[in-house]
């Protein structure tokens, strides 16, 4: 996750701060150095699902294409999450919609 970090670190263009915001999956809650000047971590609360847009795009993938199939390998997984992938980004609407909760709003 150390190198993962340092690489948005790296690539974030100087003068600006980068914001990665992590869910409570294990591989994201070792040691994380915040030592990175133009770099915060947030961490999502536990069990919030919803709070990850994320979370809410692969739900859409499942429930549209993903869900009740059998693969024939791995090339056929991939190639039916590419598809799926390509078709879910083809609508700008949905897109927005998927990353935006209804319940929520942000209040200057």
């Amino acid at each position: 996750m150390h190198a993962h970090l340092e690489q948005i670190s790296t690539s974030t263009v100087e003068g600006r701060h980068a914001v990665v915001i992590m869910d409570g999956a294990g591989w994201h809650t070792e040691d994380i150095d915040t030592d990175f000047n133009n770099l915060s971590c947030i961490k999502l609360p536990p069990y919030s699902p919803e709070l990850n847009a994320i979370e809410q795009v692969w739900s859409w993938l499942r429930q549209y294409h993903l869900a009740n199939r059998c693969f024939n390998g791995y090339e056929d997984i991939v190639n039916a999450i590419c598809i799926a992938w390509n078709e879910f980004v083809s609508d700008v609407k949905r897109v927005k919609k998927t990353g935006t909760i209804d319940w929520m709003s942000l209040i200057n």
